[in-house]
């Protein structure tokens, strides 16, 4: 029975060599290259990290990252929308995950979560190279060959605009170049044109800066409600004095619109300089503008306005604070205060 048995397996044995000699059998199924498990590893290490690690209203990873109490993650221009629409509708802000009120007071920046979003590694918009994030913009400003780019002859009129790589083969048969002089002076006087209108605010300031009455003060815009059916949220400083007359500054939010900010994702903010002493004798002639006070955070591109105060114009008007963007305006709407200095100067017959 014994040698039955044995004959049998040695038969088993041989017949299973044959089938994989002969290949008529699937073989068992082959163990995987270390350096592909490595691979997908990696890959699922990546994604589940992205998960960790973002956003928890846009989910994606953020540069500058704040926390809850309870520790759910949210970047900075997220937060401060939260507290935005928060401060526009009169409510408190909550964390979106678990409903915890969050505050400039309570929520803190998580730096380590920061410094792990930039060696997690995202594709190139531009090329689809994979880098770390704290590389990518070098890379899409000096080495992204599909970067874009605008032909050296853009001065004299070419308005080529392509990618790094083309623009050697562009530029080599250019026209441009072969132009005449009548041609090129048509360029050249549309360009001197832009730069006319750059220069003419920095030209406007010095010749103010040589009036005899002068001031600057620097303001704490503090937020308040009307008590109207539909309440409208405005933010006023205190009375300051400034040429022998008491004023204050008043702003608001999306003047002259009549869509709710709170849905909307422009959002703009207006001012006005208004005088509160009694009427003057004679009107007085004011240019003033807004510029980011000494402890204030927003990013501004100065104007200047003009206006003739009276007893029946006390109010210069709502002018627009000229913020860089929307997500400027958020960032003041969710502080307490709005820090800003005004400068004002008079003109005298």
């Amino acid at each position: 029975m014994a040698e039955t048995e044995g004959e049998s397996s040695q038969v088993l044995r041989v017949s299973c060599a044959d089938k994989e000699n002969l290949g008529s059998y699937e073989p068992c199924q082959k163990k995987a290259k270390l350096s592909d498990l490595s691979c997908d590893y990696a890959n699922r290490l990546e994604d589940r990290l992205n998960g960790i690690l973002c956003c928890a209203v846009c989910l994606d990873l953020p540069q500058t990252c704040y926390q809850c109490t309870n520790g759910h993650l949210m970047c900075a221009s997220c937060f401060n929308h939260l507290l935005a629409d928060a401060r526009i509708r009169d409510e408190t802000a909550t964390c979106p995950n678990c409903r915890c009120e969050i505050n400039k007071n309570n929520c803190v920046r998580n730096l380590a979560v920061e410094k792990a979003a930039t060696e997690m590694p995202v594709d190139c918009h531009l090329c689809s190279l994979r880098l770390p994030r704290h590389q990518m913009s070098n890379h899409q400003r000096h080495l992204c060959p599909e970067r874009p780019m605008a032909c050296r002859y853009a001065r004299i009129g070419c308005r080529w605009k392509g990618p790094h790589q083309a623009l050697a083969e562009h530029e080599s048969s250019c026209i441009l170049p072969s132009k005449n002089g009548v041609e090129i002076m048509d360029a050249l006087e549309a360009l001197d044109m832009r730069q006319a209108e750059e220069q003419k605010l920095y030209k406007t300031i010095f010749s103010l800066l040589s009036f005899e009455k002068i001031t600057f003060n620097d303001l704490q815009l503090k937020p308040y409600r009307t008590d109207d059916f539909i309440t409208q949220l405005f933010y006023e400083s205190s009375r300051f004095t400034t040429f022998g007359y008491q004023w204050s500054v008043r702003a608001t939010l999306n003047s002259g619109e009549s869509k709710n900010p709170s849905h909307s994702i422009r959002r703009s903010m207006q001012y006005q300089l208004s005088l509160k002493s009694n009427a003057p004798a004679n009107p007085i002639r004011l240019h003033f503008l807004i510029l980011k006070g000494p402890y204030g955070e927003m990013r501004i591109n100065p104007i200047i306005y003009e206006h003739e105060f009276s007893g029946k114009e006390p109010d210069s008007g709502f002018k627009e604070l000229p913020l860089i963007d929307s997500t400027e305006c958020n960032k003041i709407l969710a502080m307490k205060t709005i820090n800003l200095r005004v400068i004002l100067f008079h003109v005298t017959s």
